[in-house]
């Protein structure tokens, strides 16, 4: 059996990550996004700002191998107030104790074997370690996969929604909000 781990990236990630979002987009959430969206990701560029994103301060983007292949990545910073803030634009008194998972996708082959649930207790750690107390995500509201796996982690819904306009296509997206006290279960 392989071994699995979740480690920081380093820029020399970013083709891999660049590779792993276009087939995750492409494979579930082709019919959400668009075309136009999907045809962003080959752009030039790419690679580069991926490096970018890793190297930005404040900002941790962290990737799940298993043996020698990259089948993952996850990207967690402190919260945006325009991410944290509800829909009438109020911060809650916690606003400044909030961690953002933006973005976590595990390429849809390797899925079920646990690397979700290490890229997002890392993240929760790493954040925790920069003084959040809780987290939060977006997801499409008509992801019901992802939905379920932030729920198994204890994250839910707290009412508040977007809509993204992908340039030919509407997103709909919930926020999900929950600890940051994730502990990997043992078997």
């Amino acid at each position: 059996m392989s071994t699995a781990e979740v480690r920081p990236a380093t820029p020399a990630d970013a083709p891999e990550i660049a590779r792993i979002q276009r087939m995750t987009w492409r494979t579930a959430y082709a019919e959400l996004v668009g075309d136009r969206a999907l045809a962003e990701l080959d752009a030039p560029g790419t690679e580069r700002r991926w490096a970018a994103a890793i190297e930005h301060p404040g900002t941790a983007v962290y990737v799940a191998v298993e043996g020698v292949s990259t089948v993952g990545f996850c990207v967690a910073g402190p919260a945006p107030e325009e991410e944290v803030a509800g829909a009438d634009g109020a911060l809650p008194a916690d606003a400044a104790r909030v961690g953002l998972v933006a973005t976590m996708l595990v390429e849809p082959r390797w899925g079920r074997r646990g690397h979700g649930g290490r890229l997002l207790a890392t993240a929760a750690a790493g954040l925790r370690a920069a003084g959040a107390e809780r987290g939060i995500t977006w997801a499409a509201q008509s992801d019901s996969a992802t939905l379920a796996f932030f729920r198994r982690a204890g994250w839910h819904p707290d009412g508040t929604v977007r809509t993204l306009d992908t340039g030919e296509k509407t997103l709909r997206e919930i926020r999900l909000t929950g600890t940051l006290d994730l502990r990997l279960a043992t078997p």
